[in-house]
């Protein structure tokens, strides 16, 4: 009878001040919550291919700066395009997880577009085997292309199919091992909206997706290009400059983000920087500029 007394006295006492004016604005808006920075490791491609940074250096520089993650393309991995011992694969793995990164991604370059058919067995080789090495390191999606502009004597109806086939190739093996294959519109053989759109409709793979290049959509409105394609985004490269309306211009990372955060895209937004000097304060810049929005 007593218990029961002192339960129905504290049922009766008011809330706790601080419980009664919680405000549930308090909480992060999942949107934002939910996207995460990364820097494509292209951004140091020169540094790294001659041997200036190393990519344990690359991995420890993003930790300090402050990266939630990096886009780990494979040409920087030992032995590319070699698949890698998998001691090799496992330590790259344990650097990362060991410095608080994600891996977001992983690329090739692989063409799809050329006229010679043991050229293009060699390129879908190429994915499959990386693709382990992906699924491997715990990447989620691994960054593919299409294939090069123009192949000569062919019209581009000739070529399609071979892209398309291609892919589709690729997203099965993926759906295999867990790894989303995500074509990257690099303004070559995919230049415009209209034939992404194409491409994502053809191969038609809820295992395939796009990589959406900011920096390569050049016709047009690009962030009305960026709205079109976000519904088939898994993957992000951001871009410092881009072409808006025919004119090179600082992207708009605070219009970006909007548009970004009224879809249902939430994961990785890998930044791109370009050039070979200053690199480490250029990527640094742009990571704080991006973060700065993302933290509005």
């Amino acid at each position: 009878m007593q218990r029961r007394k002192v339960i129905q006295t504290l049922a009766s006492v008011p809330l706790l001040t601080g419980l009664a004016s919680f405000d549930t604005k308090d909480y992060k808006d999942p949107k934002r919550a939910n996207l995460k920075t990364s820097l494509n490791a292209y951004s140091f491609n020169k540094s790294l291919r001659s041997g200036e940074m190393s990519l344990d250096e690359m991995l420890e520089f993003c930790a300090d700066v402050g990266f939630d993650a990096i886009d780990l393309t494979g040409y920087y991995l030992e032995g590319y395009p070699e698949v890698p011992s998998d001691d090799y694969i496992f330590s790259v793995k344990k650097k990362a997880h060991g410095l608080g990164l994600d891996i977001s991604g992983t690329g090739v370059r692989n063409d799809f577009t050329n006229a010679d058919k043991d050229v293009r067995t060699q390129s879908l080789m190429l994915v499959k085997n990386w693709v382990d090495v992906a699924a491997k390191l715990g990447v989620p999606v691994l960054r593919v292309f299409a294939g090069r502009t123009a192949t000569a004597g062919f019209s581009r109806s000739q070529v399609l199919p071979w892209v398309i086939e291609g892919l589709k190739e690729c997203a099965a093996y993926g759906a295999n091992r867990g790894v989303i294959i995500a074509v990257q519109n690099h303004n070559e053989f995919i230049k415009t909206t209209d034939q992404t759109i194409e491409i994502m409709e053809a191969v038609n793979s809820e295992w395939f997706g796009l990589v959406l290049d900011t920096g390569s959509y050049r016709q047009g409105d690009l962030y009305a290009n960026i709205e079109r394609m976000i519904p088939y985004a898994v993957n992000w490269q951001v871009k410092e400059l881009v072409t808006n309306n025919g004119k090179e211009e600082d992207i708009d990372l605070k219009r970006l983000v909007k548009i970004i955060r009224s879809s249902d895209y939430k994961g990785y937004l890998p930044i791109e920087t370009f050039g070979d000097d200053h690199f480490k304060e250029r990527v640094t810049q742009f990571l704080n500029k991006l973060q700065e929005e993302l933290n509005r």
